[in-house]
């Protein structure tokens, strides 16, 4: 086992493990820690826990201190001292003519390097645009190219429940979404209505789909032969996954009817249902889709 202490670095991103030492630290703390990209100030989300060692990316590295007064300012100039360095950037961007959109700044804490966030549609050369910002800002110079869902997370915004943006509130990390889950959980396939502000599948997709398989299962598939409780022979015509009723055909002196039921009162075979996506569907919201659901903010 191995004894570490939970440390955020910016807004619902992602959790890195330290090593605490003999520090008495609690959740809500400060401490100064080096990480990859040098002294970082972080915040602790996760109180000193006992954790398995194949939980933990080693080497773990230690906290160097708990943050300080003086780390505090030091951090608030930091932060002020980003919007100038974005206000400069942008200027740059301009002067270059540069096809890219500038979305954040970042100083570590140590000022050892200033990373610049953008989105743009291909690779840019920023070559010398790197080489001014360097001779302004005397230190390194980091430009990071994002996706649009880094993006949103970074910006914010309100989504169409009308609450603020999961990925902007709580979510540290991207689940992957993709079309097969809007169509497993019966939603309209229309852009608009399964797309959230970043212009991706909804996020959200993911927080049901567990839900939403467990009750498929128990489900028969539209086209399938049931029989109902008074023993007719019926086709199933659509199901209502969440109420777990089933509009079945059935033929009755010889005329056809649909009739609705409660799941368990219908006989089936039970078998695994295939979600069907035709090549039109897919064609249209291939680009909506995120499997992968990485972020390029926590590397």
């Amino acid at each position: 086992m191995a004894k570490v202490v939970g440390v955020r670095f910016r807004n619902v991103g992602k959790i890195y493990y330290f090593n605490p030492k003999t520090y008495r630290i609690k959740v809500g703390d400060h401490v100064i820690v080096e990480t990859a990209r040098g002294v970082e100030y972080g915040k602790v989300v996760l109180a000193p826990r006992d954790i398995k060692e194949e939980d933990v990316v080693h080497p773990l590295k230690e906290v160097i201190r708990v943050a300080t007064k003086d780390d505090d300012e030091r951090e608030a100039q930091n932060r002020m001292k980003e919007k100038d360095a974005f206000k400069i950037c942008q200027k740059k961007i301009r002067e270059h003519g540069l096809e890219m959109k500038l979305i954040d700044a970042e100083y570590t804490f140590d000022n050892n390097k200033v990373l610049f966030y953008f989105t743009a549609d291909g690779r840019i050369d920023f070559r010398q645009l790197v080489k001014d910002l360097a001779a302004i800002f005397k230190t390194r110079i980091e430009l990071r190219q994002i996706g649009v869902r880094d993006e949103t997370k970074i910006l914010g915004g309100i989504g169409i429940c009308g609450r603020c943006l999961c990925c902007h509130t709580y979510l540290s990390e991207f689940a992957p979404v993709s079309i097969r889950m809007a169509k497993e959980q019966n939603l309209s396939l229309n852009q608009t209505k399964i797309s959230g502000v970043c212009g991706r599948l909804m996020c959200c997709l993911k927080n049901e789909q567990e839900t939403y398989e467990e009750l498929n299962k128990r489900l028969p598939g539209n086209g399938d032969t049931v029989i109902t409780p008074d023993g007719l022979h019926g086709t199933v015509h659509s199901v209502n996954v969440l109420r777990q009723r089933v509009k079945v055909i059935v033929e009755i002196n010889d005329e056809k009817e649909i009739q609705e039921f409660a799941v368990e009162d219908l006989k089936f075979r039970p078998r695994k249902k295939k979600v069907k996506i035709s090549e039109q569907e897919l064609k249209e919201l291939k680009n909506l889709e995120d499997k992968k659901g990485d972020s390029k903010l926590d590397e």
